[in-house]
């Protein structure tokens, strides 16, 4: 019998102790099922992330405080289980307020195929797509460079080194080469530097002011509403003076 379950089992015993309250009892055996509720689901996925693994992959993880979270790098370089929320920025690079006009939360550690979903999920909010869209090197994947261009979308995103350098990662697709060519140009430079005050600082007031730094709920949907919530919250006060008016 898994541990969990013989938790369960002797919170179950002391339904009869006399010293035991009925409102403690029942808190009792509700923490012993969610805790079992939470281990299954954490060896459950487990189970399926190991079917994509090869034999020389480290062995998947899993948490059983929350099994839809995966164990990413954080930023002091430490691991932990966690989620990552992305957000796309709107805004002019002469300053003014900043809009948040997509948001998307995802159990993958990387940013890597992440422009094309949201490029439609602004598309789905705004009903229209950016004239420019500017990212970092994390995001330079082909595809959704292809994708975006086809779109219409002036493309800046930083090109990572090994690209640069070409070989195995060489592309000699026309969307791919002038975008290239587009990041090596003063005027894509300049534009790119708008990056920071667009995005990274947008990134840090949600972090310090909005609580999306560490969430205290579980499950993708309930991140996703927090991160909602959140963003909201930033576009009401990046407005006020618009709204207030």
């Amino acid at each position: 019998m898994s541990k969990p379950r013989c938790h369960l089992k002797a919170v179950l015993a002391q339904a009869d102790d006399p010293d035991i309250t009925a409102a403690q009892q029942a808190a009792r055996e509700a923490g012993a099922r969610d805790f079992q509720r939470r281990v299954e689901e954490a060896i459950s996925t487990v189970a399926e992330l190991q079917k994509t693994r090869k034999p020389s992959d480290k062995p998947a993880r899993a948490s059983t405080t929350d099994a839809e979270a995966r164990v990413m790098k954080m930023a002091d370089g430490g691991f932990r289980p966690a989620y990552n929320i992305r957000m796309a920025t709107a805004g002019s690079p002469m300053g003014g307020p900043r809009t948040i006009v997509g948001v998307q939360v995802t159990n993958l550690g990387s940013d890597m195929g992440s422009i094309t979903p949201m490029l439609d999920e602004i598309h789905r909010r705004r009903g229209q797509l950016p004239e420019t869209l500017l990212a970092d090197a994390n995001h330079a994947a082909h595809g959704c460079v292809r994708a975006a261009t086809e779109a219409g979308v002036e493309v800046l995103i930083a090109v990572p080194e090994r690209t640069r350098q070409g070989g195995a990662q060489a592309d000699d697709d026309a969307a791919i080469v002038a975008w290239r060519e587009r990041m090596e140009t003063e005027e894509a430079k300049k534009l790119y530097r708008a990056r920071a005050s667009l995005c990274e600082l947008m990134n840090a007031h949600l972090r310090t002011h909005h609580g999306i730094d560490h969430v205290l709920v579980r499950g993708l949907a309930k991140v996703t509403c927090v991160a909602l919530l959140a963003a909201i919250t930033s576009n009401l006060l990046q407005h006020a003076a618009t709204l207030l008016g």
